[in-house]
C-alpha cells in the first residue's frame, strides 16, 4: 500500500465567503496593539513628521512585496505555513516544510503572552469606569494589578486579577476558531473591524479638542529633515513596516490559502497595507493630541513627557491622562476597548497559523484543533505570563522571537523562494494571473535583494546587541531561559513537527493555474 493511499483523503478546504470578509480579517490581523503603542513614538523619536518619507519607502520596498509573497504561497499552493512551504520546495519539500514549522512555532510563542496583554485591556476597560489606578497608575500597574515581582526571576505564584481576563481571553478564542473560518473568523472581524474604527475614531475626535493637543500634534508632525541622514531611522522605519503588517511568520500564508482559486490578491493586498498604515497615522494623531494635553496640564512641553510608547504608554501614561480628563472614564472605556479588541482580531490570525498547521498534520477538525491547541497554550499561557513574573518574562520572550525570530524567518524564506528554490517567476506569474493590479519584475528585485539585505542587517545587529549587551538590564540567567531559550525551543519545536508523519495526504494539490501555461500567456 503506498503512502498516499495510507493517509486520509483531504476534505474540501474551508474559505472565506468572499473578499470584503477576507479584507476585514487581514486588516484585523495587521491593526494590534504596535500600531496604537508603538508608531506613534517610533515616529516620533525618528524625525517626526520626516520619519513620514522612511516609513513609505520601507511600505513600497519591503513590507508589500513580502505581503505579496506571503500571497503567493498560501494561495497557490493552498495549505498552511508547513503545508504550502513544503509544496513550494518540490523535492526539498522536507526543508522547507521546516521553515514553516518554525513560523508557526513563533506564533505560538506569541499567542501565548498576546493573551496577557489582551487581558490586561479587558481589566483596564473595566477599571476605567471608576478610574480605579487612582492618583498613582505606575504603582497600581505594577503593584496592585500585576503583583510584579520586585526581581527579574521565574516564579510560580499566579495573580488572580490577571488570570481571570486571561481565561475569558483564551475562551472566546478558542469558541471563535473551533466555529472555522468562514463562521468563526470571518463573522468575527466582520463584526469587530467597525465597531473597532467606532470607538477609536470617537477616542481620536475627543482627543483634537482638548487643551493644548495643537501643541501635541506639532511635536508629532513637525519634521526633523536632519534625521534622514541617520542610517538608524531608517531602520526603525523598515522595523515599523515589518512588525506591523503580520508578515513572514505564518499568518499570511494561511490567510490566502482560504481564498479561492481565482480570487483577487494583488489589489486586496493594497487596501489592506494602505488601511494599516491609515490606522497607524490615525493612531498617532490621537496620541499625540493627547500627550499635547497631558503636557499642557503640567506645563512643560511635549518633548519632556516620559513613557510615551509601548506598555508604559498604555497603561500608566494614559490612565494617568484620564484621571485629570473631563469625561475620563468614558475615553477611558472607549481607548481600552479599542486596545482589547485590536488586539483579539490580531490573536486570531496569530492563533489561526497553528491551528491551521496541526489541523492538517494530525487530521482534525476545525473544532478538535482549536480545543487541543487551545487548552496546550492557554495552560502554558498561565504557568508563564499570569505570575508574578509575567510582565518580565512576556518582554524578554517578544524581543527575542519578534526581532531575532521572526527577522530571521523573513530572511530565509525571501532567499529560499528567489535565489534556491528559484521560484520566485512562477510566483510572480500566479499573482498576475488572478490579480487585478500587475506586479513587475522589480517585484522580485525587492523580494530577493532589497528584503534580505535589509532585514539581514536587522537580524544581525539585534543578534550582536543581545549577546554583547544584554536586554533592560535584565540578569543573563533570567534572559537564558526567557530569551535564548524561547529559542531553543523555537529549534525543538520545528524539528519535532517536521519529523511526525502526515496524516492527510500533503501531495494532494495541483498549482493552479499551471505554471508553464502562465508563463506562456505572460510572454503574450
Amino acid at each position: 500500500m503506498s503512502a498516499s493511499t495510507e493517509q486520509a483523503t483531504n476534505p474540501p478546504r474551508e474559505q472565506f465567503t468572499g473578499q470584503t470578509g477576507f479584507i476585514l480579517s487581514a486588516i484585523g490581523s495587521a491593526v494590534g496593539l504596535g500600531n496604537i503603542w508603538r508608531f506613534p513614538g517610533v515616529a516620533y523619536e525618528n524625525g517626526g513628521g520626516a520619519f513620514l518619507i522612511p516609513y513609505l519607502v520601507a511600505l513600497i520596498t519591503a513590507g508589500i512585496p513580502i505581503l505579496f509573497l506571503d500571497y503567493a504561497i498560501g494561495h497557490r499552493f493552498r495549505g498552511s505555513a508547513p503545508l504550502a512551504l513544503r509544496r513550494l520546495g518540490g523535492r526539498w519539500g522536507r526543508w522547507t516544510e521546516s521553515l514553516g514549522w518554525f513560523q508557526v512555532a513563533m506564533s505560538f510563542v506569541i499567542g501565548l503572552y498576546y493573551t496577557a496583554i489582551i487581558g490586561w485591556a479587558l481589566s483596564y476597560f473595566v477599571f476605567s469606569f471608576d478610574l480605579k489606578w487612582g492618583d498613582d497608575p505606575e504603582g497600581f500597574l505594577f503593584g496592585d494589578y500585576l503583583e510584579a515581582s520586585s526581581e527579574v526571576s521565574i516564579t510560580g505564584d499566579i495573580v488572580a486579577s490577571v488570570a481571570i481576563p486571561l481565561a475569558i481571553v483564551w475562551i472566546a478564542a478558542i469558541v471563535v476558531l473551533a466555529l472555522g473560518v468562514s463562521r468563526g473568523l470571518e463573522r468575527a472581524n466582520v463584526v469587530i473591524m467597525p465597531l473597532l474604527a467606532l470607538t477609536f475614531g470617537a477616542v481620536v475626535v475627543r482627543a483634537l479638542f482638548l487643551d493644548g493637543a495643537v501643541d501635541g500634534l506639532n511635536a508629532f508632525f513637525t519634521p526633523d529633515w536632519g534625521a534622514l541622514s541617520d542610517p538608524n531611522v531608517w531602520i526603525a522605519a523598515y522595523g515599523q513596516i515589518f512588525f506591523s503588517l503580520s508578515i513572514a511568520f505564518g499568518i499570511m500564508i494561511t490567510y490566502a490559502s482560504y481564498r479561492r482559486r481565482k480570487a483577487n490578491l494583488t489589489g486586496p493586498g493594497l487596501v489592506v497595507a494602505f488601511a494599516n498604515s491609515s490606522f497607524e497615522l490615525l493612531a498617532g494623531i490621537g496620541v499625540f493630541a493627547t500627550l499635547g494635553f497631558f503636557a499642557f496640564q503640567q506645563g512643560i512641553p511635549v518633548a519632556e513627557l516620559e513613557t510615551i510608547s509601548g506598555i508604559g504608554l498604555s497603561f500608566v501614561t494614559f490612565p494617568a491622562i484620564l484621571s485629570q480628563m473631563p469625561g475620563g472614564a468614558v475615553v477611558g472605556a472607549l481607548f481600552f476597548g479599542t486596545l482589547a479588541l485590536a488586539g483579539f482580531t490580531s490573536l486570531l490570525s496569530i492563533l489561526q497559523v497553528t491551528s491551521a498547521a496541526v489541523q492538517e498534520k494530525f487530521g482534525l477538525t476545525p473544532r478538535s484543533g482549536a480545543l487541543a491547541l487551545g487548552t496546550v497554550s492557554a495552560a502554558l499561557s498561565f504557568a508563564l505570563f499570569s505570575t508574578t513574573s509575567g510582565l518580565w518574562a512576556l518582554d524578554t520572550a517578544d524581543h527575542w522571537t519578534n526581532n531575532i525570530g521572526v527577522v530571521g524567518s523573513a530572511v530565509i524564506m525571501s532567499v529560499l523562494t528567489v535565489w534556491v528554490l528559484r521560484r520566485g517567476p512562477e510566483l510572480l506569474a500566479h499573482l498576475n494571473a488572478v490579480s487585478t493590479v500587475r506586479l513587475g519584475r522589480i517585484w522580485l528585485g525587492l523580494v530577493g535583494v532589497v528584503v534580505p539585505a535589509v532585514l539581514g542587517f536587522m537580524l544581525v545587529r539585534a543578534i550582536v546587541e543581545v549577546a554583547t549587551e544584554g536586554y533592560e538590564g535584565y540578569p543573563a540567567g533570567f534572559l537564558l531561559v526567557m530569551g535564548w531559550g524561547v529559542l531553543i525551543a523555537l529549534g525543538v519545536i520545528t524539528v519535532v513537527a517536521t519529523a511526525l508523519p502526515w496524516h492527510r495526504n500533503k501531495d494532494e494539490i495541483e498549482p493552479w493555474p499551471p505554471y508553464p501555461a502562465v508563463a506562456a500567456k505572460e510572454e503574450n
